[in-house]
């Protein structure tokens, strides 16, 4: 089975899945406020996190949704004390947690090296890289179907980040045709 993100049989019945159920009041974070026109300004950073978080969950075996959602809570409560004023890491005592954690860590300050290079001054806040997690953990809250094993967020995620990367022109080879 060659599927990229699971296999096709489970990405079928994820179809059939009953929703979440999830109530608004539930969420949690709801304090932080994440409206569309701030992920309309924020996209390149929900890409390039959620790019990290797909390729970690493609390259660690194992990695299950409750990983991810372990994951993101821990860095939710890192990047709550930053704004504080305070640098107090709450790693996940889960090593595959702690896998994504480090991740997403270490995509923050490649994405605003980026930033630097294209605009020549960093936009990105920590308060943006706390909204643009708020939502990646509503989004797996949505996501995650409640079983143990589950990768049904990674699989949506995945896709989701597929469908939002702009187009790549192809590349230009030789026209030469060698014998």
């Amino acid at each position: 089975m060659d599927c990229p993100l699971d296999c096709e049989y489970l990405i079928e019945s994820r179809r059939h899945d009953k929703p979440s159920g999830i109530d608004v009041a539930d969420l949690p974070n709801r304090d932080i406020q994440v409206t569309e026109s701030m992920l309309d300004r924020q996209k390149p950073l929900l890409l390039y996190l959620s790019g990290a978080m797909i390729r970690t969950a493609m390259e660690t075996p194992g990695l299950v949704d409750w990983d991810m959602r372990e994951a993101l809570d821990a860095l939710i409560r890192t990047y709550r004390t930053l704004q504080s004023g305070v640098l107090y890491e709450s790693r996940p005592t889960n090593p595959l947690a702690a896998v994504v954690y480090e991740a997403v860590q270490q995509a923050v300050p490649e994405f605003r090296k980026l930033e630097q290079d294209q605009l020549g001054m960093t936009r990105t806040r920590d308060a943006d890289v706390l909204a643009m997690l708020v939502f990646l953990q509503h989004f797996e809250l949505d996501r995650n179907n409640g079983r143990k094993r589950s990768r049904a967020f990674i699989q949506t995620l995945g896709s989701f980040y597929i469908e939002m990367m702009p187009p790549q022109e192809p590349e230009r080879g030789s026209s030469l045709v060698v014998p």
